[in-house]
């Protein structure tokens, strides 16, 4: 996705939702179930994370500067959103899919993983500052970005359309959004497809979308609920976690995040020039050959977001017009 503020939010509302049926006697090994298949999610502070082994020729690839260092300065999301990186049942351990690869990693490069929750704007001024060396924090590849950082692709860029439960409706493209009323964050690359959809089905003869935007979570929720909005379109990671754990709410159908004719994918992120961006993906392919990568896609429910291999600066989304 382009922005989690408002997607993070919704999760943060869900995952409240949740915590608060884990009951306090029993932190650490606090479960939820995700998924058709009733996957079990660790959400306690004890993870039993997939660890990694050092790979001498991916380490190999490590700046030297960053290798005397002997950790990795690592960026993850600061607002909560389950399942891709929030705070576990004690409020203060940072959890999800994006912190376990990010732990991969660095095991591989032999470096110990250290993670700062920021911002969304200030992952990146983490970058642009030299306090970062990396971003593990669903960033979606784009050509803009292109421009200033450097991309190892980790996992697919994925959105979903969530409605009221027994809705029965079922989306696809442009046709089956034509005059209905569907909330989205602004500034995401789900606010732009949706935004073309419209026009789309303006130029067609049809209804434009009516594109609702939320400030808080909850009025998404009632919205849906009450029927006053048909859909909410967003990350797909934290769409399933909603539906699975919350209740009451359905997908209507799933879409790349590159839009129809791009394959989006969320990457690890590092300045331009840094030196880091082979070593990431070396260790990235490292795991992903290894099966560590399936096993940790797997735990959080996402294993059909896997890539079969980490590359470098990929085509991304395209540029915005000025």
């Amino acid at each position: 996705m382009i922005r989690r503020t408002f997607a993070a939010a919704l999760a943060l509302a869900a995952g409240s939702v949740l915590l608060a049926g884990c009951g306090s006697g029993d932190a650490a090994s606090a479960e939820v179930g995700v998924g058709n298949a009733g996957t079990k999610i660790n959400i306690g502070p004890d993870q039993h994370r997939v660890r990694g082994t050092e790979d001498p020729r991916s380490a190999a690839l490590v700046p030297a500067a960053v290798r005397r260092t002997g950790e990795l300065r690592i960026g993850v999301g600061a607002e909560s959103s389950p399942p891709l990186s929030f705070y576990a049942t004690d409020d203060k351990t940072l959890i999800g899919v994006e912190e376990d690869l990010a732990t991969l990693v660095a095991d591989t490069l032999g470096l110990k993983p250290h993670f700062e929750p920021l911002s969304w704007e200030n992952l990146f001024v983490g970058l642009d500052s030299g306090k970062l060396d990396a971003i593990f924090g669903n960033v979606t590849v784009t050509e803009e970005r292109k421009d200033k950082y450097d991309f190892a692709t980790y996992r697919l860029d994925q959105l979903a359309m969530e409605t009221k439960k027994g809705s029965g409706w079922k989306v696809r493209g442009a046709a089956d959004v034509a005059g209905r009323t569907i909330a989205v964050g602004s500034g995401t690359n789900q606010e732009k497809i949706l935004l073309d959809w419209s026009k789309e089905d303006e130029r067609a003869g049809r209804k434009p979308v009516d594109v609702k935007y939320f400030q808080k979570p909850s009025d998404v929720y009632l919205a849906l609920q009450s029927g006053r909005i048909d859909g909410y379109f967003g990350p797909n990671p934290t769409v399933a976690y909603h539906i699975a754990t919350a209740g009451g709410t359905e997908s209507a159908g799933t879409f790349s995040g590159g839009g129809a004719h791009l394959k989006g994918e969320i990457a690890a992120t590092t300045r331009k020039g840094s030196g880091l961006v082979g070593a990431y993906a070396a260790a990235l392919r490292k795991v992903i050959d290894d099966g560590r990568y399936a096993k940790v896609l797997a735990r959080w429910g996402l294993s059909g977001e896997a890539v079969t291999t980490s590359r470098i600066n990929p085509p991304g989304l395209p540029r915005t017009a000025d």
